[in-house]
């Protein structure tokens, strides 16, 4: 039975594919399921907007497809969750999203959560999932840091603004855990936790974590 989870990032950002693959490695463990990170070669170099996140749906449908012999599961890293339901029609396969699994692992740590985004305009974005979710009624808040997925290889000054956002929604809307909003923000789940003093989720673990149990159970 195929029992390898496969993560892929819908950009084309090979430093975020490593990112990403460096995150899951507190997740992999003898006797599997294995943990294999891809990136989309068709995909921008960060999904951005929602003409973005149009872009690679149909590109990420047909690379499940073609991969769908050797996969237990999917998980599309990617925080507005491109192409999920496009590619839970074309694979037989569990398809996860992270933004879903990564509010829904919120959901367990305290009542209220917080999310960090990197742009005002992925915020309308991210709303209506959490609508479509029905979780609104559970959302604190959700601010950005003003930064591009490119701009998060500037490690000092990305994680000095995701604390900054971070004590914002800690302590002005009362978030009792933070989803960090963009798959390339993995580096920086373990410092930002420290600095908040309050739950983080890192949302690829959080559906690296579900698949590997949809796998292992055969959900």
């Amino acid at each position: 039975m195929a029992s390898t989870v496969l993560v892929i990032n819908p950009n084309s950002n090979e430093a975020v594919t490593a990112g990403i693959d460096a995150a899951l490695e507190p997740l992999r463990m003898a006797g599997g399921p294995a943990l294999r990170s891809l990136t989309l070669k068709e995909g921008p170099a960060g999904i951005q907007t929602q003409q973005d996140v149009e872009s690679v749906t149909l590109p990420l449908a047909k690379l499940a497809k073609s991969l769908e012999a050797e996969a237990g599961a999917f998980v599309i890293a990617c925080f507005s969750d491109p192409g999920l339901h496009v590619v839970r029609e074309a694979v037989k396969k569990p398809v996860l999203g992270i933004a879903e699994c990564g509010v829904l692992t919120a959901l367990t740590l305290g009542h209220s959560f917080g999310v960090i985004a990197i742009l005002d305009g992925s915020i309308p974005r991210h709303l209506r999932l959490w609508g479509a979710m029905g979780v609104t009624d559970r959302l604190a808040g959700e601010l950005a840091i003003g930064m591009g997925v490119a701009e998060l290889a500037d490690k000092e000054r990305t994680l000095t603004r995701m604390v900054a956002v971070g004590k914002r929604l800690r302590d002005e809307k009362q978030a009792h855990s933070i989803v960090m909003g963009c798959a390339g923000m993995a580096a920086f789940r373990d410092p930002l936790q420290d600095a908040l003093g309050i739950p983080v989720v890192e949302p690829t673990q959080a559906a690296a974590v579900m698949a590997l149990g949809r796998v292992r159970l055969g959900w």
